[in-house]
């Protein structure tokens, strides 16, 4: 062998070491890859926070220098993403009261005078009640809060967060009457006077007489937030709605490394965001994407905000509120095409669908590939349901079916209930379906929405048969939508989603394997370990 061939030799050799240098090798595992072919692996290599080797068990001893975990056979994922969620509310809610689950004005009572006894504050602020888990299911009279607390003001967010129920300190302070109107919301009336009831953007002239939330809030509630979402294996989160402020504040936290959990954040759609983030353009790191605009068309079901075609079948007068009309939705939708910018518009009613599809189908014609998302797509009218396609991506919760089944019939009818909460249909259409929680709406848990997703029974086990069971997903389908589609829906397919070469080492690890244990016993799966960028960030502790 002469000088030159040698040298070559030891050269590829050197490559090849330099090649095979891990961080660290995870092995005998049950690593469910979710890639194009929906593979298995049972090892794979970590190298600077990305995957660089996916296979057999091989891979050991490919990096005899790596640091070793044996996974014990246990299952790995993809990191869960929440396709739609508030984070930063989530953190905010958590210094409140939590009122989710009360069944009668009493228990609220109950609680918001334990807070107030642990809080020596003269503002109360809570989250979660329902009046449909009532004994008489109607909006409820501020007259209790009155009484009870007649000088702090008490400001209560309902489960949906789409209707507030104030006291009158509130009612007086941000100069409601019984003549107020508002664009785009309600004021419940009643003898006159303003229950404390406001729904939509009603609420925010009563969030107005606050006082703007402190830097430090800020921080403590991003950090609060994202503890809760490593504990629940979420490695990315889709906040649908945050002001520049906020999104500033996550991009700050990033930077200095107090907070590493990845944020799709969508801009709340207010002038003084969109001059500021349409004029900057798309921002897009490791750890933050901001590259879409969150709309409301219409309001929600629970609150009968949300828009129909016909009357509510429980309400013959209410047809539900319009938050942003067809006219402003056009222009809004004008301006994102141009500036390469994603739309993703709340739309939970049939009318507020169909609104939302054709001004979407219309602008995007000559768009190559915009993945603008329906946020909750919750009662489709079935010839409303073939206008979506691969450009329109339906962003979808599946708790809120199981959590809305007691009532949803008495809102919509039989018959519209027939096109409501239609995952499978939206999937056939789409070809794709992004999954969230909705959190703090609902809880902070994407196995929730996997088990919702697939068995459409809440966490008791209801219906037996499952609710509306044609249109549930397959397990394979819902682990998609809660990793790679949700990646695809936030143009990050390339870099997250799945375990493969060169994408971010971001996984979950599990208790027991959710594509194969019983339904049942799906809800009794846990996190063993939530890892981003090939660093452990929660790890469970028995």
């Amino acid at each position: 062998m002469n000088k030159t061939a040698m040298f070559f030799l030891v050269f590829c050799l050197i490559i090849s070491c330099q090649k095979r240098k891990a961080d660290w090798v995870v092995y005998n595992a049950n690593v469910y890859t979710v890639n194009d072919s929906f593979g298995k692996a049972t090892a794979f290599a970590i190298k600077n926070g990305r995957f660089i080797s996916v296979g057999g068990d091989e891979i050991v001893d490919l990096y005899p220098n790596a640091l070793k975990f044996d996974a014990k056979g246990l299952p790995i994922y993809p990191g869960f993403i929440d396709a739609h969620c508030h984070f930063f509310s989530l953190g905010l809610s958590l210094g409140e009261v939590d009122l989710r689950g009360c069944k009668s004005i009493e228990e609220i009572e109950k609680k918001l005078l334990i807070y107030s006894q642990k809080n020596r504050t003269n503002v109360i602020i809570g989250r979660g009640w329902d009046q449909n888990l009532w004994d008489n299911k109607v909006f409820p009279n501020n007259e209790f809060l009155n009484k009870l607390f007649p000088d702090k003001f008490v400001l209560l967010r309902r489960i949906d967060g789409h209707a507030l129920l104030v006291n009158n300190l509130v009612i007086d302070k941000a100069d409601i009457n019984s003549q107020t109107q508002v664009s785009g919301g309600s004021i419940l009336i009643k003898d006159n006077k303003p229950t404390g009831v406001l729904i939509d953007k009603a609420m925010d002239l009563a969030m107005s007489i606050l006082p703007p939330v402190s830097d430090k809030e800020i921080a403590k509630a991003l950090v609060e937030a994202e503890k809760r979402a490593f504990e629940n294996g979420l490695t990315t989160v889709d906040d649908a709605g945050l002001d520049k402020r906020i999104i500033q504040a996550i991009d700050s936290l990033h930077e200095i490394e107090q907070l590493r959990i990845r944020v799709y954040a969508m801009i709340s759609n207010t002038s003084k965001n969109l001059n500021y983030f349409l004029d900057k353009g798309i921002i897009e790191n490791e750890k933050l994407t901001v590259r879409s605009v969150k709309a409301y068309l219409d309001g929600a079901l629970g609150s009968r905000g949300a828009l129909l075609k016909n009357p509510y079948s429980d309400d013959k007068n209410n047809k539900g509120i319009t938050i942003t009309s067809k006219e402003d939705l056009f222009e809004l939708a004008d301006q994102l095409s141009s500036k390469g910018f994603q739309l993703n518009t709340h739309a939970i009613g049939d009318k507020a669908n169909e609104i939302v599809l054709d001004v979407y189908n219309y602008i995007l014609k000559d768009v190559k590939d915009p993945r603008w998302r329906v946020e909750h797509a919750q009662v489709v009218n079935q010839l409303d349901m073939q206008k979506f396609n691969s450009k329109i991506i339906p962003s979808v919760q599946p708790t809120h079916a199981t959590s809305d089944m007691y009532w949803a019939e008495k809102r919509l009818g039989d018959y519209r209930l027939k096109s409501a909460y239609a995952y499978k249909n939206l999937l056939d259409w789409s070809g794709k379906i992004a999954l969230g929680t909705d959190f703090p709406v609902e809880k902070v848990n994407p196995l929730h929405t996997f088990y919702s997703a697939v068995a459409r029974k809440n966490l008791q086990g209801f219906p037996s048969k499952g609710f509306l069971r044609e249109n549930a997903l397959t397990r394979k389908e819902a682990l998609k939508g809660m990793t790679t589609w949700a990646a695809y829906s936030n143009f990050e397919e390339s870099v997250k989603g799945s375990i493969e070469i060169g994408k971010f080492a971001d996984f979950v690890i599990l208790t027991n394997d959710i594509m194969k244990v019983s339904e049942e016993e799906i809800l009794n799966v846990d996190v063993v370990a939530t890892i981003v960028d090939g660093s452990i960030v929660y790890q469970k502790i028995n």
